[in-house]
């Protein structure tokens, strides 16, 4: 069975977008480290590619980018990092993960910190944690949120009063899909409190946690004419809100009574699980949350009032608050927060029934929570196509994606083009959703169903207009998007370095055949029996013999630009090789020097603890930042995985022959 230097784990609430694309950032970051890595991923279809235990116990690290309960005791004793999914969805963050994870040191805390940045983060990580266990709630949640509305949605087809046996557009079919969408629906709040609940305290959270959120939706049943609470009674429901309090409470309970249990006999664990968790957690669960009914159907009441109050601002005040929210982090906490308030409105809105003032406010307001989510990635597709020449051939392609998954209320394709440039493309982003959100209100759109984007435009009151105010957000949007990258583009350009004299061109063709473009290896660049003292002062040297090559005008801003990537994490690597790499505006061609030592640099820290004997050094224009040096980085990474090359590299004293090794791998 194969063995891989990195395992990691990956999971996000909805596990959709962001899931895949912190497995696909981690496993280009392994390859740029010329490391092994297998990536577990914990998706809407469950756990994919999943880590055995052999696996587990023969890595060197584990990586955890999750927003999910992803069964992190598993690596209790590994060198570890733990953070949320959204730290991992671009090459270099995950790139800084897989570092920090190989530097940390292993306990049973599974807990690791490479450095006092990392202790600060450790520490302020318990927000994390809660978020997680919400999370956890939250995508469990999320699936009957969809299927039960959409059913419901469906349902109207035949009729707003097609499930009403009295109605005259009654229809038997129309009434089941309104009964099976509404079972679904009603099991929203207790499948989030019992999966928050399982977060904290695992499987025996479950049964307090169901309970808790039947309690939610159901409130403490007095009596009518008594008073007195009564099984038989009515009471009033505290929502979603009462959920989350209720799986925090019931996992916390599970928690605590594993404390109070610990000292019975080992031979009784099987009564603890089946009789003892379940009865004392779901009793002083179930007395603990029918005692702050009350005091929570006031707070879910207010908070309810509050947001129909921003709608008495009118609609640029609400529009503007939804759409900004829905944008700012696409698919990340804030996103979820304005969802889930979104879904819980429509829950209310459907039960109320249609023509109601609670149904109109609620599926106007789902209507823009979704026009909202459905805008940032359209804006991307706009951009890509109308200023094509602005964007690299991999940003169009994702753009062109972004069409798809826009079109279907999937945010997170939006996030690659944020993370480039967070501003001003963040501020783009939530100002095309406002303003999708804003017309969607202005336009009285309702809608019944929770997600589905275009899909679900049949069952959408005034879809048009809805299409229309989309589009709108999205064009405006996509301009601004395309104007910064236009400016950003020529800038660059004016930034490129000058081309040389043409007397100095000749007097080079004379002295020297032309180099092929793959060539940044010159002969010339190949030091080969050189002794450094310290890891600074092989860059040092490298930095100074870039400028007497004509490749760099200033060695301190080269020298600077090492360090300022060394300090990010080490380019020392494996079996003796390191990969610095300097991007600077002070380089004006992009070009590999190559320095060896054999006695080995010391002070440069490596994966293996070996010193290093061959630095490949990379030296790259800062207008080519995310191209020739993602290309170089890839292709020298990839090659160090090759037996063979790492040999020749090695072992050889002959410059002419080590260019031309690396550069066959360049081409």
């Amino acid at each position: 069975m194969p063995k891989f230097d990195i395992i990691a784990a990956t999971g996000c609430p909805t596990g959709i977008a962001h899931t895949f694309m912190a497995k696909e950032a981690l496993e280009k970051a392994a390859a740029e480290r010329g490391l092994t890595i297998k990536v577990e991923t914990h998706g809407q279809v469950g756990v994919e590619n999943e880590l055995t235990k052999s696996e587990i116990a023969g890595a060197k690290a584990v990586v955890v980018a999750a927003d999910k309960d992803v069964q992190a005791e598993r690596f209790a004793g590994k060198r570890m990092v733990s953070v949320g999914v959204s730290k991992a969805l671009s090459v270099e963050a995950a790139g800084k993960l897989i570092d920090r994870a190989l530097a940390a040191k292993g306990d049973d805390s599974v807990a690791a910190a490479a450095d006092v940045e990392d202790e600060v983060e450790e520490k302020e990580s318990i927000g994390h944690i809660i978020y997680k266990h919400l999370m956890n709630g939250v995508s469990h949640m999320l699936v009957f949120v969809v299927a039960g509305g959409v059913l419901t949605a469906v349902s109207f087809l035949w009729g707003i009063t097609s499930f009403d046996s009295t109605a005259s557009d009654y229809n038997s079919f129309a009434a089941m899909l309104k009964i099976i969408g509404g079972i679904a629906m009603n099991l929203m709040v207790p499948v989030l409190s019992a999966y928050i609940a399982e977060s904290i305290g695992k499987r025996p959270a479950l049964v307090p946690g169901f309970v808790a959120g039947m309690i939610a939706i159901q409130g403490l049943p007095v009596n009518a004419e008594t008073g007195m609470i009564d099984a038989g009674g009515a009471g009033v429901g505290f929502g979603f809100l009462g959920g989350i309090v209720g799986g925090f409470l019931a996992g916390y309970v599970i928690l605590l009574l594993e404390k109070v249990f610990s000292k019975l006999p080992k031979n009784l664990d099987g009564l603890k699980a089946i009789f003892l968790y379940p009865l004392f957690s779901t009793a002083i669960v179930g007395l603990v949350m029918l005692g702050i009914s009350g005091p929570m159907a006031a707070i879910n009441t207010a908070m309810m009032d509050f947001l129909k109050g921003l709608s008495a601002s009118g609609a640029i005040v609400l529009g503007l608050a939804i759409g900004c929210m829905c944008a700012v982090d696409m698919g990340g906490p804030v996103n979820k927060a304005a969802y889930v308030t979104g879904t819980a409105m429509l829950t209310e809105a459907l039960a109320a029934g249609v023509g109601t003032d609670t149904y109109n406010f609620g599926t106007n307001f789902m209507a823009a929570v979704s026009a909202a989510c459905i805008v940032p990635p359209l804006i991307t597709t706009f951009a890509v196509v109308v200023g094509k020449k602005y964007f690299s051939q991999e940003d169009h392609d994702a753009g062109i994606v972004n069409l798809i998954l826009g079109c279907t209320h999937i945010t997170e394709g939006a996030i690659p083009f944020m993370t480039k440039n967070i501003w001003p493309v963040m501020p783009i982003m939530m100002l095309g959703s406002s303003i999708a959100s804003i017309l969607t209100i202005m336009f009285n759109v309702h809608d019944p169903a929770p997600h589905g984007g275009f899909l679900v435009l049949p069952v959408v009151e005034n879809g048009p207009l809805w299409v229309l105010a989309i589009l709108i957000g999205a064009v405006v949007g996509g301009i601004l998007f395309v104007a910064f990258k236009k400016y950003d583009f020529e800038k660059n350009q004016k930034a490129a370095p000058v081309a040389k004299p043409v007397e100095a061109s000749k007097a080079a063709a004379v002295e020297a055949p032309k180099a092929e473009a793959a060539d940044f290896v010159k002969v010339e660049n190949v030091f080969v029996a050189e002794d450094f003292a310290s890891r600074d002062e092989a860059l040092s040297f490298v930095s100074n013999q870039a400028v007497k090559a004509g490749i760099a005008s200033d060695a301190d801003a080269v020298m600077n630009a090492f360090l300022a990537r060394e300090a990010e994490g080490t380019t020392g690597m494996m079996e003796g090789f390191a990969i610095p790499h300097a991007k600077s505006d002070a380089i004006t061609e992009a070009a590999v020097i190559v320095v060896k030592d054999e006695s080995g640099v010391t002070g440069w820290d490596t994966m293996d603890g070996v010193p290093v004997n061959v630095a490949i050094a990379l030296l790259i224009p800062g207008a080519q930042a995310g191209t020739t040096h993602l290309k170089i980085l890839s292709k020298v990474a990839e090659a160090l995985m090759d037996e063979d090359f790492r040999a020749t590299v090695k072992g050889s004293t002959d410059a002419a022959e080590i260019a031309k090794t690396i550069n066959a791998r360049l081409v």
